[in-house]
């Protein structure tokens, strides 16, 4: 398998590291509010805490989605990546959907990229919850996180959190001793601050995702430019060159050197062209045939597409690679054709 252009992965991380300092500083404004906030709880959020079934990487996926089939699981992950359902709510969000896809295909390159992109907002949101008491939605989230990587380094730190604040939630409870009612009424504004801070947090991230998407097309849209400026410039190259051969002395006037032939061609390095991320999270394959010039010295002048299938979608990684090719010396410059293969599964 061709390997994916690292400018864009390493994009892709400086992108999921501005939605972490987002979230970051949600988290910091969350927690300020709770302590201006927040009513003293009642005995019966820690038994409600140590009575609620506990949440491990095993039961993490719902038995719901683990049903689903391939193709139902990367349409329902699609959908709530676009919808921003990353990661709540519970058993209909992106992470959970991707993670099911991962385990039933574990080829599939989308998956692990889109659980790679989403992790750390997943981290972010458990600490969240934890901020706020939510240690029901902590422990899901932390569970989602271990299912995904279980060598994950915030693991350790998010599941000591989690215990030592239900810790301090019972002293504090057993001091205060609130009643009932109280209680209840707590828990009713926990759910409602819960849902109003994740439903924003999605909407930011999504926000992000979108803009960093937009700079990669326009990235894109440039570098087609430039592209077509460089056609355009070894097309006139040939022309100028075409002129002046057509302005030398004739055969019968001076003796030509032999002229090599394509299949003279030796080549020396031809390394492979990079695999496009978009066509390789979609598993789309194609070929590209390119038309170039090896001159005397035996490097590449001048690279154009000839034709592509599908269009577009190989034709700059072809050039480009085409470009770096190097052969062996040559009597005098040759134009050759190559077609060149994309194939996700290798080859």
């Amino acid at each position: 398998m061709i390997v994916a252009n690292n400018d864009r992965h390493y994009s892709r991380l400086s992108a999921v590291k501005q939605l972490s300092a987002v979230f970051a500083l949600g988290c910091a404004l969350a927690a300020c509010g709770k302590k201006e906030d927040a009513a003293p709880a009642t005995d019966a959020a820690p038994a409600a805490a140590a009575t609620a079934p506990a949440v491990t990487a095993q039961t993490a996926v719902s038995a719901k989605v683990s049903a689903m089939s391939v193709d139902q699981l990367r349409e329902a992950a699609r959908k709530a990546y676009v919808e921003n359902r990353l990661y709540a709510p519970a058993e209909d969000n992106a992470v959970e959907y991707y993670l099911a896809l991962r385990e039933k295909a574990p080829a599939d390159a989308a998956a692990s990229s889109a659980l790679t992109d989403l992790l750390p907002m997943t981290v972010i949101a458990t600490e969240q919850s934890v901020g706020r008491e939510d240690f029901s939605e902590a422990q899901r989230l932390s569970a989602l996180i271990e299912r995904a990587d279980p060598q994950h380094p915030a693991l350790a730190r998010l599941k000591a959190s989690v215990g030592a604040a239900q810790d301090a939630l019972a002293k504090r409870t057993e001091q205060e001793k609130l009643t009932a009612e109280e209680q209840a009424k707590k828990q009713v504004e926990l759910e409602k601050q819960r849902q109003l801070q994740q439903q924003q947090q999605q909407q930011q991230a999504a926000q992000q995702l979108a803009t960093q998407q937009a700079a990669e097309r326009q990235a894109a849209t440039q570098r087609e430019a430039e592209q077509r400026a460089a056609e355009q410039r070894a097309a006139e190259q040939r022309a100028s060159e075409q002129r002046a051969a057509a302005q030398r002395p004739a055969p019968s006037e001076r003796a030509a050197p032999a002229a090599a032939a394509p299949s003279e061609l030796r080549a020396v390095s031809t390394p492979a062209p990079r695999y496009p991320p978009e066509a390789l999270r979609a598993g789309q394959s194609g070929e590209v045939q390119v038309e170039f010039t090896v001159a005397t010295d035996g490097s590449v002048t001048a690279a154009r597409v000839v034709r592509s299938n599908p269009a577009r979608v190989f034709d700059r990684e072809a050039v480009n690679a085409v470009r770096k090719w190097r052969f062996q010396p040559v009597p005098s410059p040759v134009t050759t054709r190559r077609t060149i293969g994309f194939n996700p599964g290798g080859g």
